[in-house]
């Protein structure tokens, strides 16, 4: 795997805050990575620090070899850390056009990224007529322009309706399969469930877990039962040795599984206890499920 960009022992303290807390992951080539956490985990400031915009308090990172300055590695970047800020009075290809000045390349893929984007049929309408979508759809189109190796977006999808959305999604999806490297910090975990192919879990700037997706869903679930006695079936479950975290809400109790077993299996051992079952249902953990399992049993760090 070739790295992007490597992440070590991270810290950024403002006053007695710990805002990121010794974090360390690597960001390899082809792949979508997503900083899940909710507000105030820590992922606009991680970001902020390898974009330069936020000064580190200890531990290093380093972009592609380890050889690249920050301000050479940048302009292989494309970053949206900020709302959309364009001039309202100018066309959208006025104001790549600007932005092309700004970065010194070329305006000759303005057309391409439009494209992309969905806007090439808008591109000479003035940006105050664009809708919040379109704004942050244009906002992409900019970051693209000097075709960087890796694309970073903070909170892509906020404060857009469904349809808003969706768009932007497709567009990740899109701009990955090309083969251009993604990172997204998002609070959402729908979000990062669809978009994403690996995630770095963080809650008040400590890293709860970083893997891929998929590994990170690859569980085996949970069993949710009902029954007359729910103190024997409760004492029962954290007794035997293939269950892990016990939750009880309502009249419903959640098992969840640290190996795999069938229902019936689990029916016949609670049956063979003198536990008979009014409900029985057995499913698989969702990343919700598991971003929340990951910061219930956490400390407050702050």
């Amino acid at each position: 795997m070739e790295p992007i960009l490597s992440i070590n022992n991270l810290t950024k303290k403002f006053g007695h805050i710990t805002a990121v807390n010794n974090l360390s992951f690597t960001i390899n080539k082809g792949n979508v990575y997503g900083i899940l956490g909710p507000n105030g985990s820590g992922k606009s400031t991680t970001l902020g620090i390898v974009l330069n915009v936020v000064n580190k308090t200890h531990g290093e990172f380093h972009w592609f070899d380890g050889q690249t300055s920050t301000h050479d590695a940048l302009k292989k970047v494309g970053a949206i850390i900020e709302r959309p800020n364009f001039y309202p009075y100018m066309t959208a290809v006025q104001n790549l056009k600007l932005v092309c000045k700004i970065k010194g390349v070329a305006y000759d893929n303005i057309d391409e990224k439009l494209k992309i984007v969905g806007l090439l049929e808008r591109k000479n309408s003035k940006f105050k007529t664009y809708s919040l979508g379109m704004k942050q759809r244009l906002a992409i189109a900019s970051a693209l322009l000097n075709d960087p190796e890796i694309l970073i977006l903070d909170e892509p999808t906020n404060g857009l309706d469904p349809q808003g959305i969706h768009q932007i999604r497709e567009i990740i999806k899109n701009i990955a399969a090309k083969g251009t490297t993604i990172l997204l910090a998002s609070h959402l975990l729908d979000e990062v469930e669809k978009v994403c192919s690996h995630v770095v879990v963080l809650r008040k700037g400590v890293k709860l877990y970083s893997g891929r997706v998929d590994e990170m869903i690859s569980s085996h679930g949970f069993f949710e039962l009902q029954c007359d006695n729910i103190p024997d079936l409760t004492k029962t479950l954290k007794e035997h040795p293939a269950f892990g975290t016990i939750k009880i809400e309502g009249n419903t109790v959640r098992a969840f599984l640290n190996e795999p077993m069938e229902s019936q299996t689990l029916n016949k051992l609670l049956f063979d206890k003198g536990i008979v079952l009014s409900y029985l249902i057995q499913r698989k953990e969702s990343l919700e499920e598991q971003f929340l399992q990951l910061t219930d049993n956490q400390p407050s760090t702050i």
